[in-house]
């Protein structure tokens, strides 16, 4: 069963819900606006946004609270589309789905850059326990918060999309992979200003998952945080990853992993990654590294997971900052082999790649309240500087690497500028 709908103002949860009952079926959208209250998707149901078409959202929190999920993320658990626990079900086309991200802000910071976020901000779309998922062709612009993200789901396919997301608004990444397995994401572009493609497990009232055979490729993302990320979220294991031929475009950072709470991160590949990193304000996270790997405790009661078992090859670029790998704990990071990497790094204008980047850390779960800034962002301490940013020892090296065993670098070439830059090191390659 089908339906074809013109843009009049038809009900479309309406629609989807007879679908759902007649056992399935395809709700296509024809061109023009179909404004609409929060939809929920069932099995067998696709949505279909034809050429044309724009689904544009009531920007009004309250008004999605029947879309609620189990993982709350930046204060928010509900989205403007949910499938929860649904098999084949899919949203396609060459249409758009507009966000009105714009409509959550209270202002712009001037200190750091950035828009200040609304307290309550939905998702774009959650797809939560469910199977056999594919979204494909259709644009989604202006998120006020995480754009897709994909919860606890199996055998999902990403590809052909468009994310087109404020750059200047915090918390809007691209594409969540939340304690998933058997996921494929190709041929997607993302530009926008946090994490674009980050792979995670949250934990939430049902518990904590592992995220497994995950494969990215043919993508093409711009960052104001990390490209193509794994982490900080880790509270289950997150194994057999690979990132291949993309290419990384005017970012923050490129490639990053970011253990923070109890799982294991291991069997991971970057390879055939093109990057440009350049330093932005000190209220986003890092500034201009090629290829950040971090394993740093911030909860007492559960310390950061082991890292082990990277291998980043044939990365290409320009970049601002250096690769940073750093492990709180002798043995926290092992086995990260660098092979034919090629870079160039230069000075950037602002100055902030003078440190290197430790967020989150345990100060921004419970920022003490003689601080400046906001959670799991950016804080000021008593001295006026950013909690979590660290000046390197001895200057800006090329590669700086704190408590990493069994490292190897192999045709690893990191050209810098002649003569070095005032508060530059000697040591390209600087070993703690």
């Amino acid at each position: 069963m089908d339906i074809s709908v013109e843009a009049n103002g038809t009900d479309l949860q309406g629609l989807i819900d007879s679908l759902a009952a007649a056992g399935g079926g395809t709700l296509a959208l024809q061109a023009g606006r179909h404004i609409s209250g929060p939809i929920r998707l069932a099995s067998r149901v696709t949505l279909s946004i034809e050429e044309g078409a724009t689904l544009e959202f009531m920007p009004d929190y309250e008004l999605h609270r029947e879309n609620s999920v189990s993982v709350i993320a930046e204060g928010s658990d509900r989205a403007y589309i949910v499938a929860n626990r649904s098999d084949r079900v899919a949203i396609v086309g060459k249409g758009k789905i507009v966000a009105s991200g714009h409509a959550f802000s209270t202002g712009f910071d001037e200190t750091v850059g950035t828009y200040t976020p609304s307290e309550r901000r939905p998702r774009v779309l959650v797809f939560e326990g469910c199977s056999n998922v594919r979204l494909e062709g259709f644009v989604i612009e202006d998120s006020p918060m995480w754009t897709v993200h994909l919860v606890r789901c199996r055998d999902v396919t990403v590809a052909n999309m468009e994310i087109f997301n404020n750059l200047q608004l915090p918390n809007t990444d691209g594409i969540v992979i939340d304690s998933c397995s058997n996921v494929t994401v190709r041929s997607v572009v993302i530009r926008t200003a946090d994490d674009g493609i980050c792979l995670k497990t949250s934990r939430s009232e049902k518990g904590i998952g592992r995220c497994e055979k995950i494969e990215v490729s043919d993508c093409v993302v711009e960052s104001k945080s990390c490209a193509l990320k794994i982490g900080t979220e880790s509270f289950g294991d997150i194994r057999d990853v690979r990132f291949l031929r993309s290419k990384v475009e005017h970012s923050n950072r490129a490639l990053g992993i970011f253990s923070r709470d109890g799982g294991v991160i291991e069997t991971v590949v970057f390879s055939d990654i093109n990057v440009d990193c350049h330093e932005t304000p000190d209220g986003f996270w890092g500034s201009g590294e090629p290829l950040t790997i971090t394993q740093l405790d911030r909860r007492p009661e559960l310390p950061a997971g082991i890292v082990r078992d990277v291998r980043i090859e044939n990365v290409t670029g320009c970049c601002h900052g250096p690769i940073n790998l750093f492990a709180e704990r002798s043995g926290g990071i092992a086995g990260v082999a660098l092979y034919n990497v090629k870079l160039t790094l230069q000075q950037g204008p602002l100055g902030t790649a003078k440190q290197y980047d430790l967020r989150p850390t345990n100060v921004d779960l419970s920022p003490p309240e003689n601080v400046e800034g906001r959670g799991n962002a950016w804080l000021r301490g008593a001295d006026g500087k950013i909690i979590g940013l660290v000046d390197y020892p001895g200057g800006v090296p090329a590669l700086f690497a704190h408590k990493i065993e069994n490292l190897t670098l192999e045709n690893v070439e990191i050209q810098r500028p002649a003569p070095l830059p005032h508060g530059w090191s000697e040591t390209a390659i600087f070993i703690e």
